[in-house]
């Protein structure tokens, strides 16, 4: 494959993962679907970090918007424009890494809920409470807030881990075609 066609591939592949990064945070800030724990501020930490939307999110799709340039045919598809995509696929490698960071954090220290006093009732335990899952009921309000947090950081964590391995992947790619060239074909002359 050219490193043209691969960072089309990548530039293409982006944009979904990006989208999906920046509605999962969305939704994070209204536990319970209701807008009354965001106006108290009654939402997990990890969620005003706004991983998703600017890691996953902004981070990445400014990025993939250039590295799919980069892929078409045109002025970009020369070795300039390979290199440029090395440098804006590190913006995006530090964007799905802190999305991933913050998602993983969102996942040890657990929802924001409130058992009898509002707090985070998960975090700095011995035990994960993602392995007993006796221990969701705990959080009696928002409802289902740990199922809620757990599907959605879960989803930004892989979201993320995939955005991270195209990124890196078109680094190398980007090398290749700054140092060898794109592959276009030249027509007849």
């Amino acid at each position: 494959m050219c490193t043209g066609k691969c960072a089309l591939c990548v530039g293409t592949s982006l944009y979904p993962l990006a989208v999906i990064s920046i509605i999962c945070n969305i939704m994070l800030f209204f536990p319970g679907w209701d807008v009354k724990y965001a106006q108290n501020g009654q939402i997990t930490e990890e969620v005003k970090y706004m991983g998703g939307l600017i890691g996953g999110g902004v981070l990445v799709l400014i990025p993939a918007f250039h590295i799919h340039l980069t892929g078409k045919q045109g002025c970009c598809a020369n070795r300039c424009g390979m290199f440029l995509s090395i440098l804006f696929a590190a913006v995006g490698v530090v964007g799905a890494l802190y999305s991933f960071i913050v998602a993983l954090m969102g996942l040890i220290n657990g929802p924001f809920c409130k058992n009898l006093v509002w707090g985070t009732p998960f975090k700095n335990q011995n035990e994960s409470y993602l392995k007993d899952r006796g221990t969701w009921g705990t959080c009696t309000e928002p409802e289902n807030v740990v199922e809620f947090n757990v599907g959605l950081f879960s989803t930004l964590l892989v979201t993320s881990a995939l955005q991270l391995i195209l990124c890196a992947t078109q680094m190398i790619n980007g090398l290749f075609g700054c140092l060898c060239g794109t592959c276009k074909e030249k027509g007849p002359l």
